[in-house]
Parts: C-alpha cells; structure tokens; sequence
C-alpha cells in the first residue's frame, strides 16, 4: 500500500476498502493497516484481489474521485469516475499537445533523453562490474552521452527518431558485453525481433511485450488515451503513448532484468525452444521463471528523484502517467522522465 501524488495504490493482496465516516479504511485480516483521510486524495487504485465496499464506491462516484482496478499483474480493469468531466478536458488538452508541433517534440525529447540517460546509466554500472569488458561499455556510454546534445538541439521528430535509432544501435552493439555467465548461450549480436533470433532477444521481447501492458493500463488509469502519442506515429490499433512512455522505462525495468536473470542463472538455455521458422521463445517453465523474477522486480523499491522517496518499481508507470496527465493539463511545467542511479 503507498501513497503517492494524491493517489492510494493498494497492493496487498485479500485486503478490503471501507468507507469510515471521511477516510477510506485498509482492512486485512480483519485489522485495520491504515486510515487515509478521503480530502487528500484524488484517486484509488486497486491491485488484484483487493474488496472496495460499494459505500465507498458510491462516495468516489459522488465526489468525482477516480476510482481504479487493475490484474494483480497490473492490467487495466476498469475504471469508475463517476460524474466529473475530468477525464474528458484531460484527453482534449492531451489531443491539443498533439497539435502543438513545438509540445510534441519537446514531449519526444523527454521520452528519448530519459531512454538514452538510463541506457548511459546501466553501461557505466556494468562497466564497473566487470571483468574485461569495461573500456568498450564506457566508450559506448560515451558515445551515447554525445548524441544527448543533439537531440536536444533536433528540430524535427524524423530527426529525434533517427538519432534515437543511432543511440539503440550502438546500445545493443555492446549489450552482449554486460552478460557475465554462459555468453555462448545469451550473447545477442544486435537487437532482433519479429521474430527474436536468439535467447536474450526472446526475453527482452517477453519483457517490452509485459511493460507495454504496464504503460497502458496506468494511462488508461489516470484517463490518458493510450493511442495518441508524441514520439510514436499514430496507427489504428496501435498504444503509441504507452509506447512513448516505455521508452524511460525499458533499460532500467526490462534490459536490467533480462541481465539480472541470465547473470544469476535464473534462466538458462533449456528454457527456450526454436520454433521451424527459425525464431527462439520461452517454453512454458521459461515463462513462469521469468514471470516470478518480473513480479519480485516491481516490488522492489526505488528511488524516485521529483517524490524524493522511494517507490516500488511496479508502481513507477503510474507515477510517470500521472505526472504525465498533470503536464498535460498545465498543472507542471515540464514533463520529467524516470531517471535511475
């Protein structure tokens, strides 16, 4: 249970919501965890099996507060909003963003710079972390450290596209680098997809395919239209904002992971099949291992520089939609990625 930006994420599985008097009332196990005044918040949302009491529901439909369910594995269920037009003044500003040029691609550059410095981030720590591969990661870190200015400076998304490529390019060049054990089994050449030709680029496919879900069910949560994007072009069908959203997200929450589990062993090569056509998935027992590594990640905690507390990682997506939804609506200046340390 955390309480984060006037918003109660409730996570503690088999736990209810009560309505007492004007709080809301964690109860588990029949005792009471916490009593949280019902004037400082502006949304609840609710984890799996978490039991919301229909008074309480009535009061946040009647108050206009937001009120959210997601899967225990953070898919977006539904949401009750009750009579506020909120959400609906919240997707105009959001489609207005879209045609403000200049607001697009200062959006862009912020999903792009959070990516690249995160990226800068994990090269620098492997590179201390190891064996004899340091000076390449570092001057990959460097390298993308130069690209940094540039797309500060890009003046067209075709630009900040192009320049994001270069920096991937030259990540994924060296990811094969920072893989400690067993790299005849998990050292990628590159990054490929559709279909992933070698056993990290599976998991790291397995993973943006899980956090893709993570990035739309908190836009959906906070009533962003996931489809309509910045940095990502517009497709029918297509998350193009949950996507510009995983970009901060994707070194730290997914590459970090991918490497945690093949350095710690976690996953190894029989967990894979190949398929006729030559493409390289998880089998059922490699699922389940990296499903139960991916969920004891986002309960991890993690610092968090604009709250200055820690917050865990599976709550980060939400943190950013809801920061997010306040650029949006003029409530921030400047929309801040997710930086790691």
């Amino acid at each position: 249970m955390n309480e984060l930006l006037n918003t109660l994420y409730v996570t503690t599985q088999d736990s209810g919501l009560r309505l007492d008097h004007d709080t809301v009332r964690v109860v588990f196990d029949r005792e009471t965890l916490a009593r949280i005044p019902l004037a400082r918040l502006q949304a609840i949302v609710a984890f799996g099996r978490v039991s919301v009491s229909t008074p309480l529901i009535h009061r946040c439909a009647e108050d206009g507060r937001s009120l959210v369910w997601m899967t225990n594995l953070g898919r977006f269920r539904g949401r009750l909003a009750g009579g506020t037009v909120g959400n609906v003044m919240l997707r105009r500003a959001q489609h207005a963003a879209l045609d403000d040029r200049e607001q697009t691609l200062n959006l862009a550059r912020q999903f792009v710079a959070g990516k690249v410095q995160n990226t800068r981030t994990m090269l620098l720590r492997s590179a201390r972390d190891s064996n004899g591969a340091g000076d390449e990661l570092r001057s990959a870190a460097d390298a993308l450290a130069g690209l940094l200015p540039e797309m500060r400076d890009a003046d067209s998304l075709d630009a900040l596209r192009g320049l994001e490529g270069s920096a991937a390019r030259r990540y994924f060049s060296v990811f094969g680098q920072m893989v400690r054990v067993d790299g005849n089994s998990f050292s990628p050449s590159g990054r490929s997809r559709r279909p992933p030709r070698d056993r990290a680029n599976a998991m790291l496919s397995f993973c943006y395919a899980l956090l893709r879900a993570e990035a739309e069910a908190a836009l959906e949560g906070v009533g962003l239209d996931p489809q309509v994007g910045y940095l990502h072009s517009l497709r029918p069908g297509r998350p193009a904002l949950a996507l510009d959203l995983m970009e901060e997200l994707r070194p730290a929450f997914a590459d970090r992971l991918v490497l945690r589990v093949i350095n710690r062993r976690q996953i190894r090569a029989a967990h894979f099949e190949e398929s006729a056509g030559g493409a390289i998935t998880l089998t059922d027992d490699g699922r389940r291992a990296f499903l139960s590594a991916y969920q004891a990640q986002k309960e991890r905690s993690t610092p968090h520089r604009l709250l200055k507390e820690r917050v865990p990682a599976g709550l980060i997506p939400h943190v950013q939609a809801r920061l997010l939804a306040r650029h949006l609506r003029g409530d921030l200046h400047h929309y801040l990625p997710h930086l790691t340390r």
